[in-house]
């Protein structure tokens, strides 16, 4: 364990307060991954919906971005990087012919705060015009206006900060990091999903887990501090955690006044406190005037949910924070976070029926595999096995959770017959994700939930490491 545990009562949280805010993130719709709540040092409330677990990293997408930042810290806190140093000194090769006068003036800073100038993010039309070079292609993109002046939400800009962190150091920023944070922290598990060329993004792909997530959040909370060792500088985090211009939502239109409170350095500001955020619900909040970090995992199916969410802590959570607690309330917690669980698929066995095949139907919106993939599932005795094309075979149970790791990453799968349809999910529990499995009458449809932002190819994220083209949607 990473970190010392205690109780609700003991540093004075109402248990029911933690139960009222996992009631409202039921019925705000949210599928729950992990939750886990410090107070004081302490973590006093962790649960898990099987079948996520303690144990594994979790995908954090653009929550990976405030641990670039952290990484920007370390190199300038050892002089090698500067705030104002510019991109065109830094990555002197990646600059193009055609550089916009402007983009000669983007400087850490800038990209930090996600002040670029452009109208939009870049990301996918900058890998359009570079597609081997994404440093380039955002360096040829068209600024709309001064840099410094508006925040616009630009995955492209932590990319960039990451090579040139790799840059000035001579490390990778994995090793970075695990040098001088998650080796010193006690951190081990943790796995980087990277572009093609073998570069992690930077802007996402990294996997904790939730308590490696939540020991990060008290490391920001007391100031860089971890057990005795100045991990990070008490005036990087200060500078990184603190509002420097007015904020967007990363979804233009989106509701969310905690995603227009403030841009830190790779952080957003809060009604109360900061955050990190990533898609589909992973959230690292560090609420400092209640010494209260709450950690989230999740797959939202929208994009208003990272709100809800939000608001779930700020409505349930915190008015039950500062309120005397009782051994009776915190046992009935405790059980409660024990009992955590998603549905599984409601159904019978079907015993008798032995092989049967099917060939995908791509033409669903959202499908896993290419059209006409064979699938042919077996009968078992505690379930069934599923057979892939060619590409890996995995179990599914029945009233149970069955697990494998066909190409290197786990998958959990339950099932059941619903009528004449052999329905089953497949959890992709380093991620957020998981694809649904529909058989009738021969036809296949193996679909996404919530579509993975990197690629729609089932295959890729079941292999380990996942390394993707960089074509990021």
């Amino acid at each position: 364990m990473l970190l010392p545990r205690g109780t609700p009562a003991s540093v004075d949280i109402a248990a029911s307060a933690i139960e009222s805010l996992i009631d409202r993130l039921e019925h705000a719709g949210i599928e729950s991954h992990s939750i886990m709540i410090m107070r004081r040092g302490r973590i006093v409330a962790e649960g898990w919906w099987a079948p996520y677990s303690a144990e594994r990293p979790h995908l954090l997408y653009s929550l990976t971005k405030s641990f670039t930042s952290m990484a920007v810290g370390l190199t300038i806190d050892d002089g090698l990087l500067r705030l104002d140093d510019r991109v065109v000194d830094i990555l002197p090769e990646h600059v193009p012919d055609d550089l916009p006068e402007s983009a000669r003036l983007l400087t850490v800073h800038h990209l930090l705060t996600m002040t670029a100038g452009h109208s939009a993010d870049t990301l996918g039309d900058a890998w359009g015009l570079e597609p081997n070079d994404l440093v380039r292609g955002f360096l040829r993109m068209p600024i709309a206006e001064a840099p410094g002046i508006r925040h616009t939400y630009d995955n492209a800009t932590t990319f960039v900060l990451a090579r040139m962190v790799e840059r000035v150091t001579g490390s990778t920023l994995p090793r970075l990091l695990n040098e001088r944070l998650f080796i010193p922290m006690g951190i081990t598990d943790v796995e980087w999903d990277r572009v093609g060329s073998g570069a992690v993004f930077g802007f996402h792909g990294l996997h904790l887990t939730t308590e490696a997530v939540a020991a990060f959040g008290e490391l920001l909370l007391r100031g860089g501090e971890w057990q005795g060792r100045q991990l990070l500088s008490r005036d990087w985090v200060a500078r990184a955690t603190r509002k420097h211009i007015d904020s967007h939502h990363y979804s233009p239109g989106s509701p969310g006044r905690d995603f227009h409170a403030g841009y830190g350095y790779q952080i957003w500001m809060s009604s109360h406190g900061f955050h990190g955020n990533g898609a589909f619900g992973q959230q690292c909040v560090v609420i400092p005037d209640r010494d209260l970090v709450v950690v989230l995992t999740a797959a939202h199916s929208e994009i208003r949910h990272s709100q809800d969410a939000l608001d779930a802590i700020w409505e349930c959570l915190l008015p039950g924070v500062d309120v005397s607690g009782d051994v009776e309330g915190d046992a009935a917690l405790a059980q409660l976070l024990h009992d955590l669980a998603l549905p599984p698929v409601v159904g019978i066995a079907l015993p008798d029926l032995r092989v049967f095949a099917a060939a995908v139907n791509a033409a669903v919106a959202d499908s896993a595999l290419p059209h006409g993939t064979r699938i042919v599932v077996e009968s078992q005795p505690d379930g069934w096995l599923v057979h892939v094309g060619t590409w890996f075979a995995a179990p599914i149970g029945y009233e149970t959770w069955a697990e494998s790791s066909p190409l290197g990453r786990p998958v959990i799968a339950n099932g059941a017959w619903q009528g004449d349809t052999f329905v089953a999910e497949l959890h992709l529990v380093s991620t957020p994700h998981r694809v649904r499995l529909r058989i009738h009458e021969g036809t296949a449809e193996l679909t996404w939930a919530t579509v993975p932002l990197t690629s729609a190819d089932l295959i890729l994220h079941l292999t380990s490491p996942l390394m993707t083209r960089p074509d990021v949607a």
